[in-house]
């Protein structure tokens, strides 16, 4: 069912000058190249999913999201490619007015769209709020947000076969937990997993991400919510800036989501000295490029 290419999927190293000295590398896995639009973890998280929905004979399949979601221009994509009808449920009825990109494109990739409130929207995980959408919608083999079910993490583990050994670190940005998930529990224990959040105030990681590690690789992780920059979606000047000149350095783009934030905290955190100077750090990045479509105009990529 693979749809993306791997070989593309290079493991590129970041310019020593960018970390001084303070560690021994510091790499980045390049899951923004195995597609234009699955970008990043994207697929992973999908492809367990569709080939799910498959054998249980759904004849569509039902996501949720928010007006910016890569998970849901994602969704559209893979089952486009797949033949498969989508719908999704967009979180906030304010969406429908004014269409981001990303909820235009999905929609000219065949997903139905669902224009429903935030108060509805904080339902979508009750059972009971899922069979109404299916009675109303048609019966349908329903992805989490984000892909954060069993199969969404088990396609994640998948990702981990990307990266050979001798990291000490291994870096991701965090959105539901699934792709920290899949990696925490496929990469070696010793490994330490660092996660990276972009989302301000208090988020109980804890509870979401716990129950599903095993055993032996609950430990040697860390998730950091310091640099939410104002919150999920939100940028300045200082990130923008940030990310030109980390594309000019390596010659690698950042969203402005995710990877921008989860780049600017690695950054301050060896400056801060939190790494021995024999860490080997790997950064995955999660693609979602999109994301950047409402301050592409101050890009230089």
């Amino acid at each position: 069912m693979d749809i993306i290419c791997e070989d593309k999927a290079i493991i590129q190293p970041l310019n020593e000058d960018w970390y001084g000295g303070r560690v021994a590398a510091i790499n980045m896995l390049r899951l923004d190249l195995v597609h234009p639009v699955i970008s990043g973890n994207k697929w992973y998280k999908l492809k367990r999913n569709l080939q799910a929905a498959k054998d249980f004979g759904a004849t569509q399949v039902l996501t949720f999201g928010g007006a910016y979601s890569n998970h849901l221009i994602a969704t559209a994509a893979a089952a486009q490619a797949h033949h498969m009808p989508c719908i999704g449920i967009v979180r906030g009825l304010y969406a429908q007015n004014a269409p981001s990109v990303t909820l235009k494109t999905s929609s000219d990739m065949g997903m139905q769209l669902v224009y429903i409130s935030t108060a509805d929207y904080s339902r979508k995980t009750e059972p009971g709020f899922q069979q109404e959408l299916t009675d109303k919608y048609g019966d349908s083999f329903i992805i989490p947000e984000g892909g954060a079910n069993n199969e969404g993490r088990m396609g994640a583990a998948d990702m981990a076969l990307l990266i050979p050994g001798g990291y000490t670190h291994v870096c991701i940005s965090v959105g539901t937990g699934t792709s920290f998930i899949g990696l925490r529990n496929a990469l070696c224990p010793s490994t330490t997993v660092l996660g990276f959040a972009p989302f301000k105030g208090n988020n109980d990681f804890n509870s979401a991400i716990v129950p599903h590690l095993n055993n032996k690789t609950n430990e040697n992780w860390h998730i950091y919510t310091n640099w939410h920059f104002g919150g999920f979606g939100k940028c300045n000047n200082i990130l923008l800036q940030f990310m030109n000149e980390f594309y000019h350095r390596h010659g690698i783009p950042l969203d402005m989501v995710y990877n921008a934030k989860m780049m600017y905290g690695l950054k301050e955190m060896l400056s801060n000295g939190v790494f021995s100077k024999n860490a080997r750090i790997l950064c995955v990045h999660t693609g979602g490029l999109q994301g950047n479509s409402s301050v592409q105009d101050q890009l230089d990529f």
